[in-house]
């Protein structure tokens, strides 16, 4: 099985719809087999995505070239034994100081240097 976990950035001016964004992940990643999470930060975007490597690619490739978005750097990409995330899940900040232990929550699973990267994320100000 394949993780892969990217950041990307939306364009200015590109409306953030979560609900939207969110609705769109579980129908796709349902019908692809992959699991993983979406954190949501300001215009800033972190997501794992687990599943056979050949829909995780696809699913990369897909997202890469949507235009809503930009400077889409791969953090990793590793083949693991076992999903880490479970079922799909997605965090954002509620603007009220609880995503990082929703975050810690939702990362419990994962390898120390997965969790830390998506916990220093939330740990982050918006951009």
């Amino acid at each position: 099985m394949l993780q892969l976990i990217y950041v990307s950035t939306a364009r200015s001016g590109v409306a953030i719809d979560l609900k939207d964004i969110l609705a769109r992940s579980r129908r796709n990643n349902m019908r692809d087999g992959i699991t993983g999470l979406l954190h949501a930060k300001g215009r800033r975007f972190l997501q794992a995505l687990e599943g056979e490597p050949a829909t995780v690619e696809a699913a990369y490739t897909r997202i890469a070239a949507d235009p809503r978005h930009f400077a889409l750097v791969v953090l990793s990409r590793r083949v693991v034994e076992a999903r880490e995330f479970g079922d799909w899940a997605m965090a954002h900040d509620d603007g009220k100081g609880a995503i990082v232990e929703q975050v810690a929550a939702l990362v419990q699973n994962a390898a120390p240097s997965v969790r830390g990267t998506f916990e220093g994320f939330a740990g982050m100000r918006a951009a």
